[in-house]
């Protein structure tokens, strides 16, 4: 079994990647010690249509698989 990413797959990494290079360590852990959910995080990756990266088209995601999806948020971790 060959466990290496696709180009597809790097390129979708290296976006995500990207957008999180914004939100580094101080942003995490103020989020940690105040709590709630974090917004603005979120928003970017809704807006850059990644939320819905292993959605059915039909229902208006990407419908890329999981591996496409758990690579692009672990990857970028």
């Amino acid at each position: 079994m060959n466990f290496e990413l696709t180009e597809d797959q790097q390129s979708i990494r290296a976006a995500i990647e990207k957008l999180c290079e914004q939100y580094g360590d101080e942003y995490w852990l103020v989020r940690d010690r105040e709590g709630g959910f974090p917004h603005d995080f979120h928003r970017t990756l809704a807006d850059a249509g990644w939320l819905g990266i292993a959605m059915a088209p039909e229902y208006g995601g990407s419908g890329l698989g999981m591996t496409e999806a758990s690579n692009a948020i672990c990857g970028s971790v």
